[in-house]
């Protein structure tokens, strides 16, 4: 059978009850006078006795009940997913959950009674006080983040929830302060942070490639009409060498045809005068010897035009060089400039060379022709030596002096050269396929060599492939094998 559970208000009610007629039995002992009267009173008796079972069966429950409670709040108190800490006023802690315990990782006995503010962050303690005292001030509740610090010195960030309670036993207030561990949270922001820093940075990073690319592609573009203007200014170059092989060559024919104007039409036509002039003072008897001594003053002057025109013509073209030859030309070229200068030249040549093209021959005769002019000029020299020799496939010609040295790099540099003499017989070289080559040292003088081949295409006078480094001034060892001295 269910039990009646009565409230507190009726058991109060009976208990007054029972304490009233308590009394009336004390204030008249002896008064029970009848069997019916005793029996009525132990009825009394056992129904209170009924109700004090029952009462105490409801206070029973109630107990069950606020155990069951209590054992209930203390499991969410306990072990709520959050640190729980009462703090007064100084901000000692008054109670505290197991998940605080394990946050600062030190026993429930090891915090009660001690200050919170021993597990904040040195550098964050002032802000915590400010934080706690405005609490307690205001009464609202409020909000912060610190760094905290656990048992074995190691920090971590946690959110901090505070708000007063009332004043419960001896009028005290303390403050509920809830503590959330968010340092995952905080190195998700960290790294979110980091994400996009580093977000940022390939985004700028990509711009950087877009314009480099740009630039590369512009570069490009850039290097590519280099090129084109270099492969085109290559090519002007090596029409403007083609041009002036032309000019020289057209030269020498100008040269060789004006020397033999010279030579065979205007020289026979002094010495017609001339002879005219002869025969006419021996036929003219009667010619007063003042007009012979005119004639014969006349006639001087044709043989020195004659001379004159001789000179002339050897020096545009020396006939011995077509007539006789190279070795008959070059003998007689320097005998002659030996006997102008004084200085002492020697000359060492192969009789094979006459074998060479008209043009070969040409090139040597006007290349030692220029050296020895040069020398004569600048070198301040006292010998020289001029030899032709036979190497493999070429003929070699070397031109040595004992005067003084120049800078050759300097002097073969179109732009510092306005003379143009060792440009120009580099090209006459270059021009039949032959390699020209300088070398001029302090107290040794100054040494010419070319090689020059027997046959055309010898590969000075070709163009240059796209890429090729342009042509630099030809030294003593590029050319190979050297001519033997004998």
């Amino acid at each position: 059978m269910k039990k009646k559970v009565t409230s507190p208000s009726k058991a109060a009610a009976l208990r007054r009850l029972a304490k009233s007629r308590l009394r009336k039995l004390q204030g008249h002992p002896g008064r029970i006078t009848s069997d019916s009267e005793v029996r009525r009173l132990v009825h009394e008796l056992q129904v209170h006795q009924i109700e004090l079972e029952l009462q105490n069966e409801e206070l029973k429950q109630s107990a069950h009940v606020a155990r069951l409670a209590v054992e209930k709040f203390t499991d969410l108190y306990d072990f709520a997913p959050i640190g729980y800490f009462s703090l007064d006023p100084d901000g000692r802690i008054m109670e505290v959950n197991l998940t605080g315990t394990v946050m600062f990782g030190i026993e429930r006995s090891g915090l009660i009674q001690r200050r919170f503010q021993l597990f904040v962050e040195e550098g964050s303690r002032k802000e915590f006080n400010e934080f706690l005292g405005k609490t307690f001030k205001t009464h609202r509740k409020r909000a912060c983040e610190m760094r905290l610090v656990k048992a074995n010195r190691s920090h971590f960030w946690a959110d901090l929830e505070a708000i007063v309670t009332t004043p419960g036993i001896g009028g005290v207030s303390w403050c509920r302060v809830a503590v959330v561990d968010i340092s995952a949270r905080k190195h998700a922001a960290e790294v979110q942070l980091r994400l996009e820093i580093v977000a940022a940075s390939n985004r700028k990073l990509e711009r950087e490639i877009l314009q480099r690319r740009k630039a590369e592609s512009a570069l490009r573009r850039s290097d590519d009409e280099s090129l084109r203007l270099l492969e085109e200014s290559r090519r002007l170059q090596e029409q403007l060498r083609n041009l002036a092989h032309q000019i020289l060559r057209a030269q020498e024919e100008e040269r060789k045809l004006i020397s033999r104007e010279l030579h065979d039409e205007i020289s026979q036509v002094l010495v017609g005068i001339n002879v005219h002039l002869s025969l006419l003072r021996e036929t003219s008897v009667a010619i007063p010897a003042e007009l012979r001594r005119q004639f014969a003053r006349t006639q001087r002057l044709v043989e020195k035009s004659v001379d004159i025109v001789h000179e002339f013509a050897r020096k545009l073209r020396p006939p011995q060089l077509d007539d006789l030859g190279l070795i008959p030309a070059l003998r007689s070229f320097l005998n002659e400039f030996s006997e102008r200068t004084g200085i002492t030249v020697q000359l060492k040549v192969f009789a094979g060379v006459e074998s060479l093209g008209n043009n070969r021959r040409t090139v040597l005769y006007r290349v030692a022709q220029e050296a020895v002019i040069n020398v004569g000029k600048h070198a301040q020299a006292t010998s020289m030596s001029v030899s032709i020799s036979k190497v493999p496939g070429a003929v070699s010609m070397e031109i040595s002096d004992n005067g003084k040295s120049f800078a050759v790099e300097e002097t073969l540099t179109i732009r510092k050269n306005r003379r143009l003499g060792l440009v120009g017989m580099r090209e006459r070289v270059e021009m039949v396929g032959g390699r020209f080559g300088i070398e001029s040292e302090l107290g040794k003088g100054t040494t010419i060599q070319i090689l020059i081949p027997f046959r055309a295409g010898g590969g000075g006078n070709r163009a240059r492939s796209p890429g090729e480094a342009p042509r630099q001034p030809a030294r003593m060892d590029d050319l190979q094998p050297q001519v033997p001295k004998s």
